[in-house]
């Protein structure tokens, strides 16, 4: 699915115009962002919960050459599933 259809869905699930839906989904992902970029944990009950951590720095290797590579440390993202979205799934 692609935020188009995202939007088509939200507007009519919601009875909103594409417009409404779409600056409603647009200010969605904008909290979900700055949550995260602060750090913070966002739990969506039923949905599950984004988080961010960090993975070390580390040694690796490049396929073509051989050459070794360090590959520096960055924060990531991560998303587990709750119980309600994978029994939906399933």
């Amino acid at each position: 699915m692609k935020k188009i259809e995202l939007v088509e869905a939200v507007a009519t699930n919601a009875g909103l115009t594409k417009a409404d839906a779409t600056r409603a989904i647009d200010a969605t992902f904008d909290a979900i962002t700055e949550a995260l970029k602060k750090g913070d944990k966002l739990t969506l009950i039923g949905f599950g919960t984004f988080g961010v951590s960090r993975r070390e720095g580390r040694t690796g290797r490049n396929p073509q050459t051989g050459a070794t590579v360090e590959i520096p440390a960055r924060n990531v993202v991560s998303f587990k599933a709750g119980t309600q979205l994978k029994k939906s799934v399933n």
